[in-house]
C-alpha cells in the first residue's frame, strides 16, 4: 500500500535536526516532520518535544514527486470542536468611524503629523463616485486617499528639509 496524503500512520523517530524530525514509516519510507508541525504551540527546540526512538502518530500532509514525504504530528491529533480556533468577528462600522475629528493616531488633537487645521492625521474619509452601496470605501477610494496623503507628507518633508541644507550660519559667497 502506497503512502497517501491525509493518511494517519504510526512511525518511529529516527533523526532529530534543528528544523524538524525524521520519522520512519511502517512501509520502510522516511518522512520529515517540520518543526512548525510538531506542536500547536511554539517549538524552540525539537528535543524538548521528541526523542530518538519515540513512537508517534503522524499525518501525511504531502508527498513530492521526488519521494520526499511531509508529515505533521499536530494535524494527526483530533481536536474537540471547542478547542479549535474560533472565527474572527467581522469588523463593524464604516471606515474611519469612531475617530475624533482632529484626533487620528497621535492621541489628543495633534494627529499623526500635526499638519493642517484640526491636527490632520485623523480626518474622516471622503469618498468619490466609486463608493459601493453598502457604505464602505472601495479599493480605488482607499488608494487615491493614500496617494493624496502620501504626496502631502512628502511635500511637507521637502519644505522642512530644504532650508536645513548647507550647514550652519549664513550663506557664504
Amino acid at each position: 500500500m502506497a503512502i497517501e496524503v491525509g493518511a494517519k500512520v504510526e512511525g518511529k523517530v529516527t533523526g532529530i535536526t534543528h528544523f524538524g524530525a525524521f520519522v520512519e514509516l511502517p512501509e520502510g519510507g522516511t518522512g520529515l516532520v517540520h518543526i512548525s508541525e510538531i506542536a500547536d504551540n511554539y517549538v524552540k527546540d525539537v528535543n524538548d518535544h521528541l526523542k530518538l526512538g519515540d513512537k508517534v502518530t503522524v499525518k501525511v500532509i504531502n508527498v513530492d514527486k521526488d519521494g520526499k514525504i511531509g508529515l505533521s504530528i499536530k494535524q494527526a491529533v483530533d481536536k474537540p470542536v471547542s478547542e479549535q480556533r474560533p472565527d474572527r468577528p467581522a469588523p463593524r462600522g464604516n471606515f474611519g468611524e469612531g475617530r475624533r475629528e482632529g484626533g487620528g493616531f497621535g492621541g489628543g488633537g495633534g494627529g499623526f503629523g500635526g499638519r493642517g487645521p484640526g491636527g490632520g492625521g485623523g480626518r474622516p474619509f471622503k469618498s468619490g463616485a466609486g463608493k459601493p452601496a453598502y457604505g464602505k470605501p472601495s479599493f480605488e477610494d482607499k488608494m487615491s486617499k493614500f496617494l493624496k496623503d502620501s504626496e502631502e507628507r512628502i511635500s511637507s518633508l521637502k519644505k522642512n528639509t530644504e532650508g536645513k541644507r548647507g550647514g550652519r550660519g549664513a550663506r557664504r559667497d
